[in-house]
């Protein structure tokens, strides 16, 4: 394998796997802890298979055109006689003549060599074309130049215009009533009464290549993405390889105008009915009856300037940031220009959210037949799938769509089309009966409005429809409705114009009109803006300004799922207003199977995949993956300890009975003293519960153990607020620095941490800031919480058991020591990182629990028979893992 230097022999044995799961097309859960160089192991095992690939292809396909080319003449010669009439026709196995079947085998081979033909010709001119741009700087500036005159000419033009129309006198009330127009939803059409063209007039396909093979890279955030990016351009394939990387529009729109908007909903819904207009306009002009206003097209949706962005995407490879800055020089827009690069792409670069929802994929344009595709960073894969196609609404949401949509429709119901009137009132009746399910009425201010019984109420979704009256209604066409006629933009702009309380409307009627609108949302936002509440953050200030009708579509489309693999949540609490109807969705394998069954090979890649069982049963085997076809792979050497017994020799269990007991609080605290007296640089201590460390704090400090530990470490404590945590981690790096570097008595700091809080997935405890990560008790999940006891009825029901056990149980460990192995990841960073490892209760050290651990971890464990034994060996080795039962 090309590699940037001799890399590691847990490298190679890396890439020696992924290359096999590929050329096999395995599904493979492949396992490599942080600091094993996983990212360019992907990278170098994936590209040198994808470049063989290509080779043997290629190979195959000359091979194919010679031999058609040599012997075209011989196989006339030997197919002619079998035709020609007084010849006995023999029959095959199928009944059909020979000359029949060789001439139907003659025309498929000869339409292969025309295919790979067109694609030999498409590919040659895709890399003269390249080499052209990558050499001359001429050409590859020419483009922006040409944009540059268009712009100024239009410029002219404009101003011409403004001269001509000075002292006309514009009313300004009829300039009003032209920018409304946009505000009207435009006629629709569903999908059976027409045939939907998309994409651009043009048709320019000289690039494009159906048959490329490629990887699809997905992993979780934007940054994890810049970071595989900048690997590949460090990496050996980083100046031959064809990559693009995607985004959301959010990430990726160049237009300021758009990206004020804030909302991720709100530019998606601006963008397309930007794109939509220039597809319009022409037909908006035609009309006889009123001129309209030409409507707002986006200047960066061009056509030319997006070929020509497309092509400097393929030369050389950019991460996102690069790709944006691109997009401003040449004034084109990188959303679009990146998705025209994908066909004659070999690696696209994309989040997994992206990947894993299937209209998304397909507005991308992503065809996954036959391709490969690589999930980084796959731990949480599960968790995503569920919450990418699950949906809440609140009682507070529901009202105040119904509110708005029923003014919109009020205002401008002798404008709008019959078939748009329909759809209407078909969306407001489903907001009435929502709000009726959580026992309240759209007509009142749902904040005032008491809940007569409160509780959680789960049901099916067939029962859900039943029972709420609206089993009549095709969800799937107003579902379909909402995102094709772009209603909750539209709804957003009306509000935008009327909603606020400044704002003048026109006439004295209209003022009555729209009055409860104004008063409806004045009551929200103060109802809303309780003291004592955290500053909301600029995001979420946009994302509540939004119509809510976005976030109902969402549920609108969950309700569409098959009634088995989901369930509908009603949460009745205090007023409608703070209930809210939710859709769990409990079979993630339904919308993960097209994606297995469609490529060639998929691999799940993580540093710590450990329980594993959870992606072979609950996402591999219920989306129909033959075991044979799965391979497993881990790879890690650290040396463990495991010792038994605490100092005073406390049997430590800490359950919900037993953990509050004083004597388990001091004997945590004596155990943490031991290990800051020894233990250099940082010390970071996880607990179950933002209320248990609250709880254990309070205790250390009134028996006077907290002034013990805060002689040796500063004692830091993770904040709940997100906006609060840069600032701590910062003043704990700090204090560690300063205490390796004067000495003294202090030796560095010790953290109070969370499971599942802010630091125990996505930080980097390396080096000093992570010498020993403590795991107090076992983050066992809520198992009264009415999603989870739901999630294990139905695994009860559909999964067999597994070694005696039942499925839900096996559930509860699997969600716990996930968590576990998230929080204690954290610490060993790198190849040269070493840290210690505690875990502190006796049940770690039962076979069923401790085989969920990371293997880099069950690696070389020695069991020693008392904590003091264990404590001897810390001071002989540099990476081990302490066990006390």
């Amino acid at each position: 394998f090309p590699f940037p230097y001799t890399p590691y022999l847990i490298q190679e044995r890396f890439m020696a796997a992924l290359y096999g799961a590929l050329e096999a097309g395995r599904v493979g859960i492949f396992e490599s802890p942080t600091g094993t160089g996983k990212s360019l192991s992907l990278i170098c095992g994936a590209l040198s298979w994808l470049r063989d690939f290509q080779e043997k292809k290629q190979q195959e396909e000359a091979r194919l055109l010679a031999l058609e080319e040599s012997g075209q003449e011989g196989k006339k010669k030997q197919q002619l006689p079998s035709a020609e009439p007084g010849h006995p026709e023999s029959k095959d196995t199928a009944g059909e003549p020979d000359w029949v079947t060789a001439f139907v085998q003659k025309k498929e081979e000869k339409d292969m060599v025309d295919r790979l033909k067109e694609e030999q010709i498409r590919r040659k001119k895709r890399e003269e074309r390249l080499e052209k741009i990558r050499h001359n700087v001429q050409l590859k500036y020419a483009a922006k130049r040409k944009r540059s005159e268009e712009d100024e000419t239009k410029r002219l033009l404009q101003l011409s215009k403004e001269v001509l129309s000075e002292g006309t006198g514009v009313d300004v009330v009829e300039q009003l009533d032209h920018n409304e127009e946009e505000l009207i939803l435009a006629e629709y059409e569903s999908d059976e009464e027409k045939k939907a063209v998309t994409g651009l007039e043009e048709d320019d396909d000289d690039l494009e290549e159906e048959h490329v093979t490629k990887i699809y890279y997905c992993s979780r955030t934007h940054s994890q993405l810049s970071q595989f990016v900048r690997e590949v351009q460090k990496s050996p394939f980083g100046k031959d390889t064809r990559l693009v990387s995607l985004g959301s529009r959010q990430n990726l729109c160049v237009n300021e105008e758009v990206r004020r908007l804030g909302a991720l909903q709100l530019i998606n819904d601006r963008c397309m009915e930007m794109q939509k207009n220039k597809h319009e306009k022409s037909d908006g002009e035609m009309e006889g009856k009123k001129r309209r206003v030409s409507r707002t097209v986006c200047p960066f949706y061009s056509y030319e300037q997006m070929q020509f962005l497309r092509d400097e995407v393929l030369v050389e490879v950019k991460d996102i940031e690069q790709l944006v800055a691109l997009g401003r020089e040449t004034k084109a827009c990188p959303y679009y220009g990146s998705r025209y690069a994908i066909p004659a792409a070999q690696l696209v670069v994309l989040p997994y959210q992206m990947l894993l929802h299937e209209p998304t994929r397909n507005a991308a344009g992503i065809k996954l037949k036959d391709q490969v595709v690589i999930i980084d960073e796959a731990h949480n894969l599960i968790d995503t799938i569920t919450c990418i196609h699950s949906a809440e609404v609140s009682g507070s949401q529901l009202c105040c769509a119904h509110s708005q949509l029923l003014q919109y429709m009020e205002r401008y119901r002798k404008r709008l089309k019959a078939k748009n009137l329909m759809y209407i009132k078909q969306i407001l009746y489903l907001l009435e009966q929502f709000v009726a399910m959580l026992g309240g009425n759209v007509k009142q201010n749902p904040n005032c409005q008491a809940v007569s019984q409160t509780g959680t109420v789960l049901k099916s979704i067939n029962d859900f429809l039943f029972q709420s009256q609206i089993d009549n209604i095709n969800l799937f066409k107003v579902q379909r409705y909402c995102e094709k006629s772009l209603i909750s933009r539209k709804l957003f702009g009306f509000v935008e114009r009327y909603g606020g309380p400044a704002t003048a409307v026109k006439t004295n009627k209209e003022n009555q009109k729209l009055a409860g609108l104004q008063n409806f949302l004045l009551t929200l936002q103060q109802g809303s803006d309780k003291e004592g509440d955290p500053p909301v953050e600029p995001e979420n200030e946009q994302l509540r300004t939004a119509s809510p009708l976005m976030q109902i579509e969402g549920f609108l489309s969950a309700l569409t799922n098959a009634n088995q693999d989901g369930r509908v949540i009603l949460n009745r609490q205090g007023t409608v207003g703070q209930s809210s109807l939710k859709f769990l969705l409990l079979n993630p394998a339904v919308h993960f199977a097209k994606v297995v069954e469609e490529c060639r090979a998929v691999i799940i890649a993580g540093g710590t995949m450990q329980p594993v069982a959870d992606f072979r049963e609950q996402l591999l085997s219920c989306a129909g993956v033959d075991p044979a076809r799965i391979v497993e792979f881990s790879c890690g050497e650290c040396a463990a300890v495991a010792g038994r017994g605490g100092p005073s020799n406390q049997q430590l269990e800490f359950t919900y009975q037993t953990r509050d007991l004083p004597q388990m609080m001091d004997e945590t605290g004596r155990i943490l003293c031991n290990l800051c007296n020894v233990v250099p640089g940082g010390v970071v201590c996880f607990f179950p519960s933002y209320e248990y460390e609250k709880q254990v704090y309070a205790h250390w400090e009134k028996t006077g153990l907290l002034t013990r530990l805060a002689a040796k470490k500063k004692i830091f404590q993770e904040p709940k607020k997100a906006n609060q945590v840069e600032q701590v981690l910062v003043e704990y790096a700090k204090c560690i620095k300063r205490c390796s570097q004067a000495g003294g008595q202090m030796t560095g700091a010790l953290l109070l941490s969370v499971v599942g809080g802010k630091m125990s997935e996505g930080i980097n405890f390396s080096d000093d800031l992570g010498r020993c990560v403590i795991m107090v008790g076992m983050p066992y999940p809520n198992i009264k919480s009415p999603e989870l006891q739901e999630k294990m009825t139905w695994l009860d029901k559909t999964m067999p058991r597994a070694a005696g056990q039942a499925p839900s149980r096996v559930l509860i460990e699997n969600l716990c020591m996930k968590a576990v192995n998230q929080s204690i990841g954290r610490a060993i960073r790198h190849q040269k990182d070493f840290a210690s490892i505690l875990l502190l209760d006796h049940r770690y050290a039962r076979p069923a629990i401790f085989n969920k651990l990371p293997q880099w971890i069950r690696e070389r464990t020695q069991v020693k028979p008392a904590f003091g034994s264990a404590f001897a060996e810390l001071r002989k080795v540099r990476t081990f893992i302490l066990c006390t039962a």
